[in-house]
């Protein structure tokens, strides 16, 4: 039956996501706790887990910053101490996200978008405190977030999609223990990255996707896109054979418990990771286009983006087959391409040459 629902991964991952977020919660304010309830049916687990993790980075750092809250338990911090706060706390949060060190001394460093993501997640636990009367003013909202940067999309052109095909392939330019891995998974590699540049799917969709959510018949499978919501996908031909050729050699894999029905496997025999799929892009990324050093995932999401906008002009489109919930995202991304189709048509015009005499004296007009 095409299309059987399998939950196994995605429940798996909320069980695991809570079960974090619970020991986070300990370490936090109990109004955090409060505001996580509030937010439980219009957010998901991942979502509510990585503004746990920048609760407790704003947190750590009053600890560190302001001597108010030298020797406060956190998880002891009630409404008096959140209305002792004022805008240039959340300033010196700015700040410090730039540069500090994590609980086990790592140097992390944040640059314009991760700053934007985790004030904005403050700003909305602090709307939350201000709505229910537990502190007297927004304090956050005092406080601009940083100016975003237009970055050019990073993309792969039709070359370098060849070579980087090629090379998972056929293993040519990698290092000689790189060859040895890719003889094994050569079949793999190459379906992963033909799913990437022919459907545009997220890396942690592709990594949920299950035997039982594909159906050849129809050229298409089903994701669990962000927020839970599920979806049909469809792919091309060359992606259909690419998946077959997998298929057959994975048949003669016994997958460990639990990971029987996962798509992709690791050499491990376990449903493959969004660690080991980004290392394997960068690796034949590298190949490929060694100049562009921040090849990924979603980068070839992206050159599935640009293929796509370029071939049909349809904006609408391209944000339905990426996901976007908001047209305007996809538009940000790849409106600049219009201008392009602009100067286009402006160097193919077709115009009659014109004399000019220029022995021929002018007046001014």
């Amino acid at each position: 039956m095409p299309y059987q629902q399998k939950a196994d991964y995605k429940t798996q991952q909320d069980i695991r996501r809570t079960g974090r977020l619970r020991q986070l919660q300990r370490e936090l304010p109990a109004v955090c706790t409060d505001f996580f309830r509030s937010i439980g049916h219009t957010t998901s687990t991942l979502t509510r887990l990585a503004y746990a993790y920048d609760y407790r980075l704003f947190f750590d750092y009053l600890q560190k910053e302001n001597p108010d809250f030298a020797d406060v338990d956190i998880s002891l911090i009630g409404d008096r101490e959140l209305s002792s706060l004022t805008a240039r706390d959340i300033e010196g949060f700015q700040d410090y996200l730039g540069q500090y060190f994590t609980r086990d001394e790592s140097l992390m460093q944040n640059h314009e978008l991760g700053i934007m993501r985790k004030l904005c997640s403050l700003r909305s636990l602090f709307e939350y405190l201000f709505k229910n009367g537990h502190i007297p003013a927004n304090i956050a909202t005092l406080v601009s977030l940083p100016k975003l940067h237009e970055k050019p999309i990073l993309r792969l052109d039709y070359e370098e999609m060849e070579k980087m095909l090629e090379a998972a392939s056929s293993g040519d330019g990698l290092t000689e223990h790189q060859q040895k891995l890719n003889r094994k998974t050569a079949s793999r590699d190459v379906a992963i990255l033909l799913m990437f540049l022919g459907t545009g799917i997220r890396v942690s969709e592709l990594v949920g996707i299950n035997l039982s959510d594909v159906d050849f018949e129809e050229n298409a499978f089903q994701v669990t896109r962000k927020g839970g919501n599920q979806t049909i996908l469809y792919f091309p031909d060359q992606v259909g054979d690419a998946l077959r050729r997998y298929l057959e050699e994975r048949s003669e894999i016994e997958p460990l418990p639990g990971h029987e029905d996962a798509l992709f496997l690791s050499l491990q025999k376990r449903r493959i990771t969004q660690r080991a799929v980004e290392n394997l892009v960068k690796k034949y990324a590298l190949v490929a286009a060694p100049l562009k050093k921040r090849l990924s995932p979603h980068k070839l999401r992206s050159t599935f983006g640009t293929n796509l906008y370029q071939e049909t002009g349809d904006i609408y489109l391209v944000a339905d087959v990426l996901g976007h919930s908001d047209v305007n995202t996809t538009r940000r991304h790849y409106a600049a391409m219009s201008e392009e189709h602009k100067r286009q048509a402006a160097r193919r015009a077709v115009l009659p040459k014109t004399q000019t005499n220029n022995n021929e004296e002018t007046e001014d007009e």
